[in-house]
């Protein structure tokens, strides 16, 4: 019998879509996905792709605002969406927005296990305020279960004394078919696509929001420490949008020799052609719950450079196999492995390909799989 399971997310992502799909697909679940808004467009400027949607869904009435660099977002309608769906399981993907704590409050007074969907890790409570993490101690021991993405967000949780018994993992995942299949098309067509789109014969790869916690400024530097001669022959393309950009720019400007290049925002169409001709990801962030660009690159058979902080890094990223793992803000380590990566063209390739063998078990079945085995769980509470 088929267990009806609502989850509530905050907007239609890309790369939720397919995890979802495959989800719905499943013979044990009947799922139900209630958005808090379609899209968050004063982050991210992503196609909403409606015509894949495989799952049952409800987008809620919604106001949205920036105020002193909080995003504030308030629904109506929330409840009225529980009650028509007739959830057995109800799954919280965070607990930021005013209708989380109202579907929690919901669910426990109709006596319906809740299992928060998290991949908060250890960097969230550094940045975190004494209330905040009050509030996020109250919400998680409300909660029957969990669910999250890899061992970090797992960890995280065990220091606010969840047992590990009502932690379940469900991979982050995205098409990597997607990604790969678009990657060989594009590395067929190489001489063409580099011409279209003004990308260097050899660069290294940074996709993600243009700000400073991403690391942009570092990279920068990074790539001024390497030899002449290597800028030379490798770039630097910067894919994304953001408030640093302009300054990124600036700064970029007064690095010669070398090839510093900024494609702004790209779908994912557009991504997998950046993946597939690049040299290896670069992705030098300070904080990140995940990062999921690094499941796309890996898809794509690049190599990764990532920071020990990013939560992706512990279950996708090894040292020296398929990439290598720096501290955040690292200038001198994060310049000598791209050095590395860049001068060594046996170790890029294995590392490339051991990235692809790696990611593989990072599906959107597998990640169905590590979902549908927590919400059917009746062995839940701690």
């Amino acid at each position: 019998m088929k267990r009806r399971v609502a989850i509530l997310t905050e907007i239609i992502s890309p790369y939720r879509i397919p995890v979802f799909n495959a989800l719905a697909a499943r013979s044990d679940i009947d799922l139900h996905v209630i958005f808090l808004a379609e899209t968050d467009t004063t982050m991210r400027q992503w196609k909403i792709y409606k015509d894949e949607i495989r799952f049952s869904y409800q987008t809620l009435r919604h106001w949205r605002r920036r105020l002193r660099g909080y995003n504030v977002l308030l629904n109506r309608g929330m409840i009225a969406a529980l009650e028509k769906a007739k959830p057995e399981v109800v799954v919280i993907g965070g607990y930021s927005y005013v209708a989380m704590w109202q579907a929690l409050r919901w669910a426990r007074k109709q006596g319906i296990p809740v299992f928060l969907w998290s991949e908060s890790n250890a960097q969230d409570r550094r940045r975190s305020t004494s209330p905040v993490e009050y509030l996020k101690k109250t919400f998680l021991r409300s909660c029957s279960g969990f669910i999250v993405p890899g061992k970090s967000p797992g960890e995280y949780l065990k220091t606010f004394g969840v047992p590990e018994r009502v932690i379940f993992t469900a991979p982050n995942a995205v098409d990597n078919d997607f990604f790969a299949g678009a990657a060989a098309i594009a590395r067929g067509k190489d001489a063409a696509l580099r011409a279209k789109l003004g990308l260097p014969e050899r660069y290294y790869l940074f996709v993600g929001r243009m700000i400073r916690e991403k690391g942009i400024f570092e990279l920068l530097q990074a790539y001024r420490r390497l030899e002449p001669e290597l800028r030379e022959r490798v770039g630097l393309m910067y894919v994304g949008d953001g408030a640093s950009r302009d300054a990124c720019g600036k700064q970029a400007a007064s690095i010669h020799p070398g090839r510093v290049a900024f494609s702004g925002f790209a779908h994912r169409e557009e991504l997998a052609v950046y993946y597939a001709l690049a040299e290896c990801l670069v992705f030098p962030t300070f904080s990140d719950p995940w990062g999921l660009v690094v499941n796309e690159a890996m898809a794509c058979g690049l190599p990764v450079i990532a920071t020990s902080v990013a939560g992706c890094v512990a279950d996708l990223v090894e040292d020296g196999r398929n990439g290598r793992v720096i501290a955040p803000g690292d200038v001198e380590a994060l310049s000598a492995a791209m050095r590395q990566v860049a001068d060594n063209d046996g170790l890029r390739v294995s590392m490339g390909k051991r990235s692809a063998e790696r990611i593989a078990n990072s599906t959107a079945q597998t990640w169905a799989e590590g979902f549908a085995q927590a919400v059917m769980s009746r062995q839940v509470e701690w």
